[in-house]
């Protein structure tokens, strides 16, 4: 990740000393070889809301990325334009070279949301929840092949819950909903994995779990990890990379050079100027 400020990059201020890193650790141009994620200059917002202003962001494939920022900061905006849910008023988006759409319909991006939708009356099974992940690769009947059966067992197993395969998704805790549903994502084998907000809401157990498995996924798999988070625990130890976003990207580069005091006065204490 580079936070260099170039053609391709736009803080809001001019980058201070120790901000910057070197060109190969993933952010940064969006001609670097190999990038997951590509954002160039790209605008965004709702009536009478500008939430993105010419953010421009590369991920360069194989590494965690975390994207922080409090609430507000536009992070759920980035990632819907990522995912090709939401029109941007300007600038680009790539994933793997891309529009966003191709890539999912390519099975090139899994997402995990924050918060899903669950009718807790509705008989469905943890391992029927992760099995969806699958459908991408079933084909027209929809029927599950031994591979997509392993596939289930496998991310089952990499998040715990496997002696609650047959259990009710409703039934479970929020931490262990959570699990599920990046067990689905682990399951759909995508190169690019989106996550909004996986610590929110779960016990100190699940977030230790899921920092766990996603640093697995990035080293056997080589999965690309773009997280969207305003919690600070424990992203120093997880993140190859961190960007910083307040509207505009405001510092990006190693974790240890981005997670500083007055780097994250800067993006946390713009909200809370903006709300006082």
């Amino acid at each position: 990740m580079s936070t260099e400020t170039s053609p391709h990059t736009h803080p809001d201020t001019t980058p201070r000393a120790g901000s910057e890193t070197s060109a190969d650790t993933g952010v940064g141009s969006g001609a670097t070889p190999g990038a997951a994620v590509v954002v160039e200059r790209l605008s965004a917002g709702y009536p009478g809301v500008r939430a993105l202003d010419e953010v421009s962001i590369t991920v360069g494939a194989g590494r965690i990325c975390a994207l922080l920022g409090a609430n507000g900061s536009g992070k759920s905006t980035l990632f819907k334009a990522l995912l090709g849910l939401h029109r941007p008023t300007a600038g680009t988006v790539r994933l793997f070279g891309m529009d966003p759409s191709r890539a999912r319909r390519r099975n090139q991006v899994s997402y995990v949301p924050q918060h899903e939708q669950v009718d807790t009356s509705f008989p469905v099974s943890v391992e029927q929840v992760v099995m969806m992940g699958r459908y991408g690769h079933m084909g027209l009947t929809k029927r599950a092949r031994p591979s997509d059966r392993l596939a289930c067992d496998e991310a089952l197993d990499q998040v715990g819950l496997s002696e609650l395969r047959r259990r009710g998704i409703g039934e479970l805790s929020g931490g262990q909903r959570k699990r599920a549903f990046l067990a689905r994502a682990i399951a759909q084998q995508a190169p690019l994995m989106l996550l909004d907000e996986p610590f929110a809401g779960v016990d100190r157990g699940s977030e230790e779990l899921i920092s766990s498995v996603l640093k697995a996924l990035r080293d056997t798999s080589g999965t690309t990890v773009l997280i969207s988070t305003h919690h600070l625990a424990g992203v120093e130890d997880l993140a190859d990379e961190v960007v910083l976003l307040h509207q505009r990207v405001l510092a990006a580069g190693l974790p240890s050079e981005v997670l500083t005091e007055e780097q994250l006065g800067r993006s946390f204490g713009a909200v809370l100027r903006e709300t006082t």
